[in-house]
């Protein structure tokens, strides 16, 4: 009954169905193990660079945004604030921004940014890691006459200028973190990226 079948052929397609099974079933198997190699979404969230537009930011006012599980901090300084900045020096523990674990050398002036209008800080006071409340009111009852706007810390008591600056007599003993970060234009910016970098 074999008379007329050509073993070759029937021999050439089993195989070519095999090996296409074969191909497919290694695909299938290949994917996930491939994929394991990549960092996992929580990985890539846990230091990923994150975009800001602050665009409808008005001076005074603040926005948060969320950096490797860290609040950072934009906000938009008044000419005031940013005349009274010098004013505080002596009242500071570090004014002119010494201690270099604190803020990028592009970050390392009296306004500690690299566009004085807008302040960009790591909102985790470097006391015992609390969060700092936006204290931007000039001369309240509470904080006396002498204050000119910044960050209260209210687990402690720990009180920073507009520019992150830790006051003396305080338990913080270092400034806010500038975070690194490159402005995109005017508006944007990308907190993670240093200035430098391509």
């Amino acid at each position: 009954m074999t008379d007329g079948v050509d073993n070759s052929k029937r021999r050439f397609l089993t195989i070519a169905a095999t090996s296409g099974v074969a191909a497919v079933g290694a695909g299938f198997a290949a994917v996930p193990f491939i994929a394991s190699w990549n960092p996992s979404a929580r990985a890539k969230a846990a230091g990923a660079p994150v975009e800001a537009d602050f665009s409808k930011l008005q001076p005074g006012q603040m926005m948060r945004v969320e950096w490797r599980g860290k609040p950072v901090w934009i906000v938009r300084r008044t000419e005031k604030n940013l005349t009274d900045l010098p004013s505080l020096n002596d009242s500071l523990r570090d004014p002119a921004s010494a201690i270099e674990s604190q803020q990028p050398v592009y970050a390392k002036n009296e306004t500690r940014a690299i566009n004085s209008e807008y302040s960009i800080l790591v909102g985790i006071c470097t006391h015992l890691g609390c969060s700092p409340t936006y204290r931007p009111e000039l001369a309240p009852a509470d904080l006396g006459e002498n204050w000119k706007g910044g960050f209260f810390c209210p687990c402690h008591g720990s009180r920073f200028d507009l520019a992150g600056r830790v006051y003396k007599n305080v338990p913080a003993p270092t400034n806010l973190v500038v975070p690194p970060h490159k402005y995109l234009s005017e508006t944007r910016v990308i907190i993670g990226v240093d200035q430098g970098a391509a």
